[in-house]
């Protein structure tokens, strides 16, 4: 790593400012020099935690010393506040989703190019076990080659939060989770999309979706199920993934699940009908013991510096970044098909064709 000291302010002391000071507090490279809200509660909070509270967001765009700013507040404010901080000579961190709309970071890309200053998004849960598990069965085709991933995350305790709720703060679960879950499938998947058709769940009666269901066709020949929803007393499992010799399922965040993979080459019995409901399947029947083998998850040892190192390493042009602003752009134009999926009831054909590139 670097012997250098760099200090960051964070913009926003809600839950997600708070989260980056606790993490940080572990980096030996960053250093959270003071915070900035525009409520005085959370000012006072920051204040309590220890850190000096500015009382504008130009005196943190002033301050000389402060070499980065992190920003966690609400997503209709993020391009406002980082194309100052980058006009104002200062490295950029960014929470998801980075913008509401893509046009949006393509202005704050232009900003950090012409002050020749980097602008990293926050998208860390490629980092998250379950994901780099699955990723682990998908670049090793552990389970043969993979055909189908259904990727879900759900609750049953509604939107989160005040701001959530309302489509102007850039509410609503596609941009909250959905970000997150579309953001690692096409990290793990390297194919061109092919199609998109989705629809979006407003049963709680919010002016912003509580949930959905988007399903994803890939030039490899791979689908995608990909869901979220805050309706949800009995959850499904967090992966289920399917290859040509086997599947994977993942229950939950502790990673209770198995695999379960052909026996290739022995010697199986034809499967003996089973009683189902009013008939008789062969069709639907368990595999015999002989023609299959469960075993548990490997351990995923990951290669990938942490964020923040990474972070460093970026800015001192030692690396590339993991979360390339390209790949954001490409998540960020993916749920702008899935909203235009689903109001028109309508399959978004050739997405990766009809996408703007990031052209500085």
């Amino acid at each position: 790593m670097t012997n250098r000291n760099y200090q960051l302010v964070i913009v926003g002391y809600g839950g997600m400012g708070s989260y980056h000071a606790k993490l940080l507090k572990e980096n030996q490279n960053i250093n959270v020099v003071g915070t900035y809200d525009i409520l005085e509660e959370k000012r006072a909070a920051a204040l309590a935690d220890g850190y000096k509270a500015y009382e504008s967001l130009s005196a943190v765009l002033a301050d000389a010393a402060a070499d980065f700013v992190l920003i966690a507040t609400p997503n209709d404010v993020h391009k406002e506040i980082a194309i100052a901080a980058l006009n104002a000579k200062k490295h950029v961190i960014c929470e998801k989703p980075v913008t509401i709309y893509s046009e949006e970071l393509i202005e704050i890309l232009r900003a950090a190019n012409m002050n020749d200053r980097k602008f990293i998004v926050h998208q860390n849960r490629r980092w998250d076990e379950d994901f780099l598990t699955i990723k682990k069965v998908y670049d090793e085709q552990m389970i043969g080659n993979v055909f189908h991933i259904e990727s879900r995350v759900q609750g049953a305790n509604g939107i989160p939060g005040d701001w959530r709720h309302l489509k102007a703060y850039g509410g609503g679960m596609l941009l909250d989770w959905g970000v997150h879950l579309l953001d690692q499938l096409l990290f793990m998947v390297d194919s061109k999309i092919m199609s998109v058709y989705a629809n979006l769940s407003y049963i709680l009666g919010d002016e912003v979706d509580d949930g959905f269901q988007v399903f994803i066709t890939f030039e490899n020949g791979c689908t995608s199920l990909v869901e979220v929803g805050t309706t949800n007393f009995i959850q499904l499992p967090r992966w289920y993934v399917k290859g040509t010799t086997g599947t994977a399922v993942i229950h939950d965040w502790d990673l209770n699940g198995n695999i379960v993979t052909q026996n290739q080459g022995a010697k199986v019995e034809a499967p003996k009908p089973i009683k189902a409901g009013q008939g008789l399947t062969k069709t639907m029947a368990p595999p015999s013991e002989k023609a299959v083998s469960s075993s548990a998850f490997p351990k995923v040892e990951t290669t990938m510096e942490s964020f923040y190192d990474n972070v460093i390493s970026v800015v001192e042009r030692k690396a590339e970044p993991i979360v390339k602003n390209e790949e954001v752009l490409r998540v960020l134009q993916l749920m702008e098909a899935i909203f235009k999926s689903a109001e028109t009831n309508e399959v978004i054909k050739d997405f990766d064709n009809i996408t703007t590139k990031i052209n500085l």
